[in-house]
């Protein structure tokens, strides 16, 4: 704890977003960075407290007091080698990540300034990409065991990456024409640049995994060639919505929209028929969560003349803490993203009734408010009609209400499951971690 005072001296200073009037008008990534001096003030605001809740917050376990103060005093290299010995992929996570860390860290209960440790952990592995520390290891002993990784996403390419340096051979198989799963299919641009991803991937093929793509897993058996296969192939059944109308033209789910408009970024070209486009439509977005934020930045970039986005359940409530979930449990309060402050109509309690339409083409969306009383049974609550049923105009509809669990048979006792895939959907940290806990497990089963 190199300044013990810092906490009380200097305050929580976020880097924020481009304007608002630039950033909508490009898929380029929003937010900013701070100076290298502006960084290393908000490092020095780590307590270093006695009990670290935000290791404890952590999936990954990241040990933010150490790397913090190590980028306080101005260590860049500690401070990266430090963060990748928890984190094998802390340049997503830096953008990415909700910080559960952050909500956990004392200064968030103390005064709600909690340290920027998701900035700080960008910048570091930034810094170390920069200044050369970060180099693929050559010096890897091989075992003689193969291991097939059936799907590229975080949690994949997380079990991949510890395999492989614990001295497997590995061979990731992935069904899209390139890695990264929802890193690179389903999170906009302008809040993960690709280019980061594709970094990522050339180090891990220097350093011996081999990608497979156009590669559809079906069944396990294909893989008979292996000592051990993990399946991490997240949760790719949507959450539909089976209200009249459905099949209207116009009608999406989110990643319908989110991985074309990646893909055209990408270079790919999609005919007039097939391309998804909000420009000029009003648009409304069904579910509250991260999805249809992305979806809400998307469509503003993409020229759309309105945005609303309705939920079904009540609105969270408003402030820093939440009743429910005390500190330092992870708070459920109204989240306000960029895209939110970029332009959209927000409402809660909203029931999906019909979609409407003419001609086969969607022109709206009927509507009612709902409440939700109590189960006098317990359980879940019980949904009862509020309002009037109103009219909604929408031209496209995004359907972001998550994502199904898989149902997995069982599998021999060389096949193990991870990410999304066994636990449903979830985050980036959350799969990382599941991968790593899962190369683990291979890693035990094929030593004993």
């Amino acid at each position: 704890m190199g300044n013990p005072k810092a906490f009380l001296e200097i305050h929580r200073q976020e880097a924020g977003y481009r304007p608002i009037h630039d950033r909508i008008h490009d898929f380029g990534e929003v937010e900013q960075t701070l100076s290298t001096r502006e960084r290393k003030l908000q490092a020095s605001r780590c307590m270093d407290c006695g009990v670290p809740f935000c290791h404890w917050a952590c999936p990954l376990g990241n040990k933010a007091p150490e790397w913090n103060d190590a980028l306080y005093k101005g260590d860049w290299e500690l401070a990266y080698r430090l963060l990748n010995s928890t984190n094998p992929f802390p340049e997503f996570t830096g953008r990415i990540c909700p910080a559960l860390c952050e909500k956990a860290c004392v200064l968030n209960r103390f005064n709600h300034e909690p340290t920027t440790n998701r900035e700080d952990e960008a910048a570091i592995v930034e810094a170390a990409f920069r200044e050369g520390y970060i180099q693929p290891k050559t010096d890897i002993v091989r075992n003689g065991k193969k291991v097939a990784v059936i799907g590229a996403g975080p949690a994949g390419l997380a079990a991949a990456n510890d395999l492989n340096l614990m001295g497997y051979q590995v061979t990731v198989f992935e069904k899209n024409e390139a890695a990264g799963g929802l890193l690179r299919y389903g999170i906009p641009n302008f809040k993960l640049n690709k280019a980061i991803i594709d970094r990522r991937i050339v180090l891990l093929e220097q350093e011996g995994i081999e990608f497979r793509y156009n590669s559809e897993f079906s069944d396990y058996s294909e893989y008979a060639d292996y000592d051990a296969i993990v399946i991490a192939t997240g949760t790719p059944t949507a959450r539909d919505l089976k209200a009249p109308g459905r099949e209207l033209k116009g009608v999406h789910f989110a990643l319908e929209l989110l991985s074309q408009q990646n893909r055209v970024l990408a270079g790919m070209e999609f005919s007039k028929d097939e391309r998804i486009t909000a420009k000029g439509k009003d648009v409304l977005v069904i579910g509250g969560g991260d999805t249809g934020s992305d979806c809400i930045g998307t469509a503003h970039r993409q020229g759309c003349k309105s945005v609303t986005q309705i939920e079904i359940m009540p609105k969270p409530v408003e402030g820093p803490e939440d009743p429910q979930n005390p500190w330092p449990e992870w708070p459920r309060t109204l989240k306000t993203t960029s895209s939110h402050e970029e332009g959209c109509t927000r409402r809660w309690n909203i029931n999906t009734l019909e979609f409407l339409g003419e001609n086969g083409k969607l022109t709206g969306v009927k509507i009612q408010e709902i409440d939700w009383k109590p189960n006098p049974e317990g359980g879940r609550p019980i949904m009862v009609e509020k309002g009037k049923p109103e009219i909604i105009k929408a031209e496209l509809v995004l359907l972001a209400m998550g994502f199904l669990k898989p149902e997995h048979p069982e599998y021999p006792e060389n096949v193990f499951v991870c990410g999304d895939s066994a636990n449903g959907a979830s985050l980036v940290v959350r799969a990382m971690a599941s991968g790593r806990q899962t190369a683990q497990k291979v890693a035990a089963y094929l030593q004993r």
